[in-house]
Order: C-alpha cells, then structure tokens, then sequence
C-alpha cells in the first residue's frame, strides 16, 4: 500500500529558491509505487500551503490553499484545501537554511510526533551553527581552521584579526547556508565591507584562514548504522553562493574525487565521526579542507542540496545507490526513527 510522504519545500531562508530545486528533483526520484507526494510549499512570508506537481515544476504557486494541522484521533493530520485530512507516514523537509534546517522545523514535527527525514533538533542546530560546530569538532580531536567569532553589537579590531588569521582569509555567517554571505578577503581594506555582508545574514559571523587545499565532500546516511558515500572534489578558486549557482560558474565537481584507498578510508573515517559528535541522524553532507599535511572540517550540512547535480544524491549514485533508493532509504530512516520513539515512550508509561 502507497504511503503518503510529504514534501516541504520554499521557506523564508535566502535559500528559498534552491530549495524549490532539489524538490523537484526530490519528486521526480520518489519511488511511486511506494510513495505518493503531498507538496508542501512555504512563501517567503512563511504561509504553509498546499501545492501541485504543476506548481513545483512551473514555479507559479497558488496562494489559496492554506494548510493546517489539526489533531485527529490522538495524531495531527493536514486538511487539505478540499477539507480532507491527510495523515502523512513522513515529512521529507528540502528546507534549506534559518528555519528549515535548524531544528526549527524539525521540533515542529516532534511536538506533532510525524516522522520526518533528517537530524533532529539538536544535530540541525549544532550543525547549522558553524561556530558551535567547531568548538565540539575541536573538542572530539577533528581538525578545524583557525577562526574569530565576531558579533554585531561588539566592536572588533581589523588589525588583529589580521594579525591572527593572516591574509588572505575568508569571513562567513555562522548560521546560513549554500555559501550565502561569505567573502574572501584579500587585503585589509576589504575586511569592513565583507564584515557588514555577513552581517546581514546573521548577527554572529566568523572570521576564518583562508586554506589553500582541496575541497572534499563526503555524503553521510544512517541512524545507528551509518555509512559513508565516496569522497567528491569541488574544483572552483571560491566556492560562494554565485559559483555554486550561476551559469556562469567555472567551478567543475569531480565524483569520485582523485584518492588513494587510505586517503578514502581516512576521510569516511572521518566523516561518520563528525556525523556522529554532532548527533546527526539521517543524512548530512561534511564538506573538508583537504592538504597534504592537514585534514580539517569546513562544515556540515544537514538538509545538503538535492537538485539533479548536487553532491549528495551524486556522491551515492557513484557509490552504488541511486537516487530513488536513495530517497527511499531517506525515508525509511525517518520513520524507524519516530517508531524506536514511539516503543521508548510506551515502555515508559
């Protein structure tokens, strides 16, 4: 029997456009003799509505269909834009960014005990916060860049910032995602402009080296048992929000990366650790600085970019599962997860 899976997709982050993107591409690869697709869309202004396959696809979406959730005998259902109530078996959140990849959402569908795709509140939170991530990478041993932490309502000092990371260095939101707001910075004068960019993405940014290596993303899946995809290798002079988008980009993704097995092994190694300090679950994307005497941590993404050339859907299909077993598994994850929930809670009562 089909289960019901809703797609939740749009959102007030920066990021509100990327996400349409990998829904579609989520939608396509859904197995329909399994699944069948209720889409979910989220104006910028934060209005929850019930969408179409049309819609997604065209990018023009209706603003009358206004979604609740109501609770029905002992569970939350949406009733749909024709009165119906619709229980969903899972949620799959292709939110990226503030609000959708934060634990926000996430604690939303805790409350609301639906199963949902993805770590939970607090591997989303920990991981959305670039800051708070490095502090307890840097604590479990995993290798981190040298950064500041910069906050808006206090004064900093050019100088020394300079002085302690060197130049070139790069300044970024701590908590955006899809490189939104980040800056490489070559030269002192630069320094105020790209702290003020930042700043209009969060209120807490960090100033950070700038590493001259390769840039290695390993794809993450799993619960209690976790696995990791092959490495892939992002080849671009800097990687921020306009290379990765724009049709213009030079940048080019090599999957699988150029490594030897032990250097494979080492960053798997590496990755599945990370995945699991910071309590993720589900799925996550860890992206690394790679050189020929440090391995480090850039960051990890929660909700990684789904569109039909992002990294991780690629990085699993090269490592022997394609994406619709892919989003299949996805799936199955969340709502083991919520049932292993379910039995510690009746166990307690």
């Amino acid at each position: 029997m089909q289960k019901i899976v809703g797609i939740l997709f749009g959102g007030k982050s920066a990021e509100h456009e990327i996400s349409i993107l990998s829904s579609r591409n989520v939608v396509k690869n859904l197995d329909r003799n399994k699944y069948i697709p209720f889409l979910i869309y989220i104006d910028k202004n934060g209005n929850w509505l019930e969408s179409s396959e049309e819609e997604l696809n065209t990018g023009n979406f209706s603003n009358k269909h206004v979604l609740m959730l109501k609770l029905e005998s002992n569970e939350f259902k949406f009733i749909s834009s024709e009165g119906k109530s619709i229980k969903v078996a899972a949620i799959f959140p292709v939110l990226h960014g503030p609000n959708g990849e934060d634990g926000s959402v996430q604690g939303f569908f805790e409350i609301a005990e639906i199963p949902y795709i993805g770590p939970g509140i607090a591997g989303s939170s920990i991981a959305m916060d670039k800051e708070i991530t490095k502090r307890l990478l840097n604590k479990a041993g995993i290798g981190i860049a040298k950064y500041i932490t910069l906050l808006k309502w206090e004064r900093y000092n050019k100088t020394a910032i300079i002085r302690e990371l060197g130049l070139p260095l790069v300044i970024k939101p701590s908590r955006a995602g899809s490189s939104v707001g980040i800056s490489k910075v070559k030269t002192i004068e630069e320094l105020d402009a790209a702290i003020d960019l930042a700043f209009q993405f969060d209120y807490k940014i960090l100033a950070e080296e700038y590493i001259k290596g390769r840039e290695i993303e390993v794809a993450v899946l799993g619960n209690e048992e976790v696995i990791a995809s092959i490495p892939g290798e992002i080849v671009s002079e800097f990687y921020d929000y306009k290379e990765k988008y724009s049709s213009e980009s030079k940048t080019h993704l090599d999957a699988p990366a150029l490594l030897e097995k032990g250097e494979i092994k080492k960053l798997q190694d590496i990755a599945i650790k990370t995945f699991k300090v910071l309590e993720c679950e589900g799925m996550s994307r860890v992206d690394f600085f790679y050189t020929p005497e440090r391995i480090l941590i850039n960051e990890v993404n929660t909700i990684p970019g789904f569109t039909n050339i992002s990294m991780y859907p690629k990085l699993f299909e090269l490592s022997g599962i394609p994406q619709k077993e892919l989003i299949t598994k996805l799936i199955e994850l969340g709502i083991e997860r919520q049932e292993r929930k379910n039995k510690l809670k009746s166990s307690l009562n």
